[in-house]
């Protein structure tokens, strides 16, 4: 392989590292990064693989699998890089 240039450094994902439900359908999120952001699932409740979250005790029920919060054993989750980019910082 030849490079023009000097190779670009691998790309670290971003991983969720800590995550705790609160009121009003939003979750505390610690990132890879150290940083700590508030993400609104709110617009997401009415989307059919997310609607099984507006029952409150499954929302509160958010685990993290493979750097990802998930419900459900598994079958819903977000993407930890779009959390990261439209969360609020705090």
């Amino acid at each position: 392989i030849v490079y023009a240039g000097t190779p670009e450094a691998p790309v670290k994902l971003i991983r969720v590292t800590s995550v705790r439900p609160l009121a009003d359908y939003k979750l505390f999120l610690g990132f890879s990064t150290g940083e700590q952001k508030i993400y609104d699932c709110a617009n997401l409740l009415d989307k059919p693989v997310f609607r099984p979250l507006k029952d409150k005790a499954v929302f509160d029920s958010v685990y993290l699998d493979g750097g990802a919060p998930v419900w459900n054993n598994g079958e819903i989750d977000i993407d930890p890089e779009c959390l990261y980019e439209n969360s609020k910082d705090i």
